[in-house]
């Protein structure tokens, strides 16, 4: 599991695992079944009667259904838990505790494996909300995710609009041919390492190398090239030999990526990076829904744009933003300017948070009317923060 990050009292937190297949096999939009499926789950405070305090988290990309491991801020600081309901999934196909490659097929009592089906964003969402159902939540008030989990937020609006009053996505758009690219070379790198053995390698050590090296090119598309240049440069490594004093010796970037390879691989599963990675690429709400998908949303939604973001560009989320205004869609746009990348969710949560507590004000008499949200900036820093 994720390290955590901050010591937070009083979360209130419920945590379990629920099954969608208790009346019936989930069938996937690739056309292949499930026979079990599990979702691993945390819940955070308690559901009102009507559901209108549910706010559901969607996590990014290789994060939990543990909120308060990966995004604390956003409990903390956001959610009174004594009268707020915070839920987060597990999403199919990772390793955090729902059913993934490495989980057993009832079929032949073995790992899927190599043989784990392709899931999209759009079977996610269906997931959590027969999960959903089965915990007794009919409505959500909220759902809020980063990147990937911005993608969940969106999906949500448009497969069940009468189940979502508010949908905040950061750093979200459908990838574009660079984003497409980059996840198809770490993909690749993955499946080159010998011990991959066509995703069939839970007997041995597993694809280490190929994991390290998937990670380590993701991260040059999470940071900015400014923070990389500010951090880094040129430097020798910090922690090891310079390259100007041998063969072996490294730049000091070189070593920040080999130790990010290395942390990762030790936390995460090679054949989940490939299924979220790849539901990532195939995120496209419009043609699930025949070009008519923007017409169906009915929740207001609030998007963030990253100033220098390399693998959602800026431009393109205010582009969607005026996309989503275009089909009618109640659309607030908010431009963060960090040079910590497309991480800046995680790592500079002060950037976000006060523009996002204004957001959920709205519509709830206990709290203090809502300002309008529109297009704004927040000022720049630089901080550490992890990318989960």
């Amino acid at each position: 599991m994720p390290t955590e990050l901050h010591h937070l009292t009083n979360i209130h937190l419920t945590q379990g695992t629920v099954s969608i297949t208790k009346r019936c096999p989930f069938t996937l939009e690739s056309g292949r079944t499930l026979q079990s499926v599990n979702l691993r789950y945390a819940i955070y405070g308690e559901p009102n009667e009507d559901c209108s305090n549910v706010t559901l988290v969607c996590h990014a990309l290789s994060g939990s259904a543990r909120v308060d491991q990966w995004w604390p801020d956003l409990l903390e600081r956001n959610f009174d838990l004594e009268r707020e309901c915070v839920v987060c999934f597990n999403v199919i196909g990772s390793c955090y505790g729902s059913t993934s490659a490495a989980s057993l097929d009832p079929a032949t009592g073995k790992p899927y494996g190599g043989d784990f089906p392709q899931v999209t964003v759009r079977d996610w969402v269906r997931a959590q909300k027969i999960a959903l159902q089965d915990l007794g939540i009919r409505h959500l008030r909220t759902v809020i995710g980063p990147s990937i989990g911005g993608m969940q937020a969106l999906q949500w609006a448009v497969e069940y609009p009468d189940w979502v009053d508010r949908v905040v996505a950061m750093g979200t758009t459908q990838l574009t041919a660079l984003g497409l690219a980059l996840n198809h070379i770490q993909r690749e790198v993955i499946r080159l390492d010998p011990e991959f053995l066509g995703g069939d390698y839970y007997a041995g050590p597993g694809p280490r190398t190929g994991l390290a090296q998937a990670r380590a090119l993701a991260m040059c598309t999470y940071k900015s090239p400014q923070l990389f240049h500010h951090r880094h440069g040129r430097k020798p490594d910090r922690k090891g030999v310079s390259p100007f004093e041998s063969e072996k010796g490294k730049f000091d970037i070189a070593g920040y990526l080999d130790y990010q390879g290395k942390i990762f691989w030790e936390r995460f599963d090679a054949n989940a990076y490939l299924a979220v990675t790849r539901a990532m690429d195939l995120f496209d709400p419009q043609r699930d829904w025949n070009g008519e998908a923007w017409q169906r949303i009915r929740a207001k939604v609030l998007l963030f744009g990253i100033s220098s973001d390399v693998l959602f560009p800026e431009s393109d989320v205010r582009a969607f933003a005026d996309e989503l205004r275009a089909a009618g869609v109640n659309c607030s746009y908010e431009r963060v300017v960090s040079s910590h990348g497309h991480d800046s969710f995680l790592a500079e949560p002060d950037k976000l948070v006060d523009l996002l507590r204004e957001f959920l004000k709205e519509d709830d008499p206990s709290k203090d009317s809502f300002r309008s949200v529109g297009v704004g900036e927040v000022g720049v820093g630089v901080r550490n923060g992890n990318v989960v």
